[in-house]
C-alpha cells in the first residue's frame, strides 16, 4: 500500500515537471501577473448586466437595474440619485405605498404565487431624508418577488452600499416586457458619460 502512494506521487511529480517544459502550456495554465486587473472583478460586475435609469418620472431621480442571466432585476438607487446627496443621507425607508405594504409580500412555489404584478412607474418604496420624501419606482414592468426587509432596520445601508446590501427589490418581468423597457436604459458606459462619473 505504501508502495502505490510512494508510485502515485512519483507520477504527480514527473508530471507537473513535464507540464512546466512545455512553456505554451505553462502560459495557458498560469496567467501573467502584469496582465491580470489591479482589482477584481466584483459579484456585480460577473454576474449582472448593469443599467441605469436617469431621471426617472423626476430629474435627480437614478435608478438602476441590474440584470442576472436568468432574467431577475435587482432595483436600486444609482448613486447619483438626489436623495444620496443631501446631507445626512437617506433615514429611513418605508415600504407602505398606497393601497398596500409592499414589505408585506410572502412569494412563494415556481410559479411565484402571491407575487405583485406592477407597471414599470409603479411605486415601490419612500426613501426619507432629513428634509425631504421620494419616492422609488419600479422601472421594469413585471412581478415583485422581494423586497429588501434590511432596509427599514437598517436604512443607512442605501447610504453606504445601494449598489450592494442596499438594493430595493428583486422583479421578475417577462421577457417581452423587458426587450420594451431595454431601449429606454442606459448601459453602464453611457451612464458614466452622461453623469460624468469615474
Amino acid at each position: 500500500m505504501t508502495e502505490q502512494i510512494f508510485e502515485e506521487t512519483k507520477n504527480v511529480q514527473e508530471q507537473k515537471e513535464r507540464e512546466v517544459e512545455d512553456p505554451e502550456l505553462y502560459r495557458l495554465l498560469v496567467p501573467n501577473a502584469e496582465d491580470l486587473p489591479l482589482v477584481p472583478a466584483s459579484a456585480i460586475e460577473s454576474n449582472f448586466v448593469s443599467y441605469f435609469a436617469p431621471d426617472f418620472m423626476k430629474p435627480g431621480h437614478d435608478q438602476y437595474v441590474y440584470r442576472h442571466p436568468n432574467g431577475l432585476c435587482v432595483i436600486g438607487l444609482a448613486a447619483t440619485h438626489v436623495a444620496l446627496k443631501e446631507e445626512g443621507g437617506i433615514t429611513a425607508i418605508d415600504f407602505n405605498v398606497g393601497k398596500s405594504d409592499r414589505s408585506g409580500l410572502k412569494v412563494t412555489g415556481k410559479r411565484k404565487k402571491n407575487a405583485q404584478h406592477l407597471e414599470s412607474n409603479s411605486a415601490l418604496c419612500k426613501v426619507c431624508t432629513k428634509d425631504a420624501t421620494y419616492i422609488v419606482r419600479c422601472c421594469v414592468k413585471g412581478s415583485l418577488l422581494e423586497v429588501n426587509d434590511r432596509l427599514i432596520k437598517q436604512p443607512e445601508l442605501l447610504n453606504t452600499a445601494a449598489d450592494r446590501e442596499g438594493y430595493i427589490a428583486i422583479i421578475m418581468p417577462k421577457p417581452a416586457d423587458w426587450l420594451k423597457v431595454k431601449d429606454s436604459l442606459l448601459g453602464l458606459e453611457e451612464y458614466k458619460k452622461l453623469r460624468e462619473v469615474l
